[in-house]
């Protein structure tokens, strides 16, 4: 398995396991919160979505965004299954230009962020990408045990 093989095997893990989590948190949750300042259950899920997409424009972009407009701007809350039907065809389009990428380019490419002061090689940076979700999914285990609801096992 080559380098590239492994990023998408990584985000296709982490995705299985947040979904099997989003999935199963009853819709009683998706409006709490654990404190005024946080996201609710729901605008985690969606957090995490469009900060893809987000991360999917800084990767294409070599860095900075430039006059980004999402996809979910005024797209009302439903539920998980709506959140995740919207997103798909921009996941697989993220996925389809991971696949894309040499073992090389995941190596030499910059992702340049001056408007953050960040500088990263684009193998670093798309594992900084999984990262995110993977920590939202930690938090949002955290929630649900705060909000005394069974958690799926994650961890198979």
């Amino acid at each position: 398995m080559n380098a590239v093989e492994n990023l998408v095997l990584n985000f296709e893990e982490i995705r299985r396991r947040s979904t099997k989590l989003w999935e199963a948190m009853p819709a009683s949750c998706y409006d709490w919160k654990p404190d005024a300042g946080a996201m609710t259950c729901l605008e985690m899920v969606r957090h995490v979505l469009e900060g893809e997409h987000l991360f999917h424009r800084i990767v294409q972009n070599r860095g900075n965004l430039v006059d980004y407009v999402s996809p979910w701007k005024d797209v009302t809350y439903r539920d998980v299954a709506f959140e995740l039907e919207f997103a798909q065809p921009y996941r697989e389009q993220f996925i389809s230009t991971v696949r894309r990428y040499t073992g090389e380019e995941l190596q030499e490419v910059e992702i340049i962020r001056s408007e953050v002061g960040q500088r990263r090689k684009l193998g670093d940076y798309l594992l900084r990408i999984a990262y995110h979700e993977a920590v939202h999914t930690g938090q949002l285990l955290t929630y649900l045990r705060a909000f005394q609801v069974p958690r799926p096992l994650v961890w198979d």
